[in-house]
């Protein structure tokens, strides 16, 4: 499974790699409303959670439906700005129908690839948000009202909330990752420049892969979608996007008619090795036979021949050699040679790591 972003024709110029603190805002925005997705970041929320201004904290509540389980593309802007304020200006000048249906394409209408009708104009459309709205609370139903009747008191209200988030707690974190961003996406540009876009990709994550022809990037997700660079025929392009807040989450925003923004996590230094889904999915596949279970209790206990298994276990060596077949192809045993004699032992570090794979594939 994967998401595809078409680039057919596309010049390289219009590939971009970028900086944006509105984006890292989102990003930071998400981790104190999801802590347990950031395992790594649980100090600065905590500390930060902690911190806040009851009413700020308060307004935050109100809505996190637009950064909590799925970020609102508006937080992803396609050009950044130099500064926060430059990309509030900007999305201030995004015209209130525009800017409210975006702000529930997501989260309240179910429709992400399908060009829908503003709420804001759209009876059917208005009654769909409510209805969405008020199934997933009280704060959000009355958020999703406020819009619908004052979008521009709203927008007003959004954005002082932003400002406010800036001084009291994202300015300082702004400017400790904002050093570690651009290096990354320079380094990036330059090797886009000069080794092509299926190193700076690869570079980015490992999550990314351009195929053979150089015409179709494929995104390594739990989910099926297609996006186009040329979906802005004003703007064709992608952004691309690093951030640090956002680990792991890899995040496609291609809403209809906009220009397509990928922003990826930054590599710590001790980064874990990045699996593909499919290959998350072939470990538990592996491991879910009840033979192979079995074998691995021995071979989580030490190296053993293929001969011990077949007497321990009561089965052929054939057999016993295609569950250890399935069990290698999958990463999960190693293999070493002591004379004439071949021993597997159990990979205890690769079925420990299964279970945080699981996780940061499904929130990939």
């Amino acid at each position: 499974m994967a998401n595809v972003l078409d680039l057919h024709g596309l010049p390289q110029e219009r590939i971009v790699f970028a900086l944006s603190p509105l984006a890292e805002l989102g990003s930071a925005l998400h981790v104190l409303a999801e802590p347990a997705h950031h395992p790594a970041l649980h100090g600065w929320a905590t500390a930060t959670a902690s911190a806040l201004k009851p009413d700020l904290a308060d307004r935050l509540c109100e809505a996190e439906f637009l950064w909590s389980s799925i970020r609102c593309d508006l937080l992803l802007p396609a050009r950044p700005g130099d500064t926060l304020a430059d990309e509030l200006d900007q999305l201030d000048r995004i015209d209130d129908e525009t800017f409210v249906a975006t702000a529930f394409e997501i989260t309240c209408t179910g429709r992400y690839e399908i060009s829908t009708p503003s709420p804001l104009v759209d009876e059917d459309q208005r009654r769909r948000v409510r209805e969405q709205a008020a199934a997933r609370g009280p704060r959000q139903a009355a958020f999703v009202g406020r819009m619908l009747l004052d979008p521009d008191g709203l927008r007003a209200w959004l954005r002082r909330l932003f400002e406010d988030c800036e001084q009291a707690f994202f300015g300082d974190a702004w400017e400790r990752v904002r050093v570690q961003l651009a290096a990354d996406a320079r380094h990036k540009t330059e090797l886009l420049r000069h080794k092509g876009l299926a190193d700076a990709l690869t570079a980015a994550s490992p999550a990314l892969r351009l195929d053979e022809d150089g015409q179709r990037v494929h995104i390594d997700k739990l989910t099926t979608g297609r996006a186009s660079a040329f979906a802005d025929p004003d703007d064709p392009g992608v952004t691309l996007l690093p951030t640090v807040f956002g680990r792991p989450h890899l995040t496609l925003a291609h809403p209809v008619g906009w220009r397509p923004v990928l922003q990826y996590p930054v590599a710590g230094h001790q980064a874990p090795q990045t699996l593909t889904v499919q290959d998350v999915q072939q470990r538990m596949e592996a491991l879910a036979h009840p033979v192979r279970m079995r074998l691995c209790r021995s071979l989580a206990r030490g190296p053993h021949t293929t001969s011990e298994l077949v007497d321990t276990y009561g089965l052929s060596a054939p057999e016993i050699s295609r569950h250890l077949t399935a069990l290698k192809k999958a990463g999960l045993i190693s293999t070493r040679r002591r004379g004439r004699y071949v021993l597997h032992q159990l990979d205890l570090t690769a079925v420990a790591r299964l279970g945080s794979d699981f996780i940061e594939g499904v929130l990939r």
